[in-house]
């Protein structure tokens, strides 16, 4: 069983005739939009109207969380096994900043690998997809049902889309 909606794939050149489709649709109540571009651009971010990613507090928590490891790691040892060096005291916070930064690094690129993963497993949606869409065009893919699709073709169309092709399920 295919778990690509069927809908409609338009091929745009021109970001401006893209962001203006994706106004459109999304002012005719279509929300489930994908958009493919070959490079970030703010026009289409802000005409799609994405929330920030919650991958950044995975990241925020895993390194926040290295640097208590970190901590706890670098005082319990010094306790366990207290050896003075140069006459500091056993529990010198300075001479262990390092390790807590790259605990904190680590941890942090750790949970931004597991919150991708965790927040792509949850997409369930599959989209279609042309290689033309990674070159030099922007495509945008419109899950709709059977009776809809002759009007969001005519919109992508009247939009300025090079090209517009349904999509099977």
């Amino acid at each position: 069983m295919s778990r690509t909606p069927g809908g409609i794939l338009a091929a745009y050149r021109h970001v401006d005739a893209a962001a203006e489709a994706i106004g459109a649709l999304r002012q005719g109540g279509y929300k489930d939009i994908t958009v493919y571009t070959p490079v970030p651009n703010h026009e289409i971010q802000e005409a799609i109207g994405h929330a920030v990613s919650p991958v950044r507090l995975w990241t925020l928590f895993g390194g926040i969380t290295g640097f208590a490891t970190g901590f706890a790691l670098t005082m319990w040892m010094s306790y366990d096994y207290p050896t003075v060096v140069g006459g500091k005291p056993i529990g010198s916070v300075i001479p262990y900043i390092i390790i807590m930064f790259e605990l904190t690094i680590l941890f942090g690129a750790l949970a931004t690998l597991v919150g991708l993963a965790f927040h792509a497993w949850q997409t369930n949606q599959r989209a279609p997809f042309d290689g033309r869409f990674s070159d030099d065009q922007i495509g945008i893919f419109v899950p709709c049902p059977v009776e809809m699709r002759p009007a969001v073709e005519r919109l992508l169309k009247a939009t300025g889309a090079t090209e517009v092709k349904v999509e099977m399920a």
